[in-house]
């Protein structure tokens, strides 16, 4: 199992996978938003979403699991 974490604090814009979604490395999984800039979080290797711990207008902190592949 991989825990996808948010590379900075900020404002989830979108979410762009549904649990059960499979991915490969470096898909495109959710946007936040930070110092009014988009920034684009990626697979950090290829799986399975299991669980997706945010939604859209979440505020995340640093480094917090955003979901979890398997």
């Amino acid at each position: 199992m991989a825990d996808v974490l948010a590379p900075l604090a900020g404002k989830i814009l979108a979410v762009l996978v549904a649990p059960g979604a499979k991915v490969e490395e470096d898909d495109e999984l959710a946007v936040i938003e930070a110092l009014k800039m988009e920034n684009t979080v990626y697979a950090p290797s290829a799986g399975t979403v299991k669980e997706i711990k945010v939604k859209i207008g979440d505020s995340v902190e640093d480094e917090a699991v955003l979901m979890v592949l398997e």
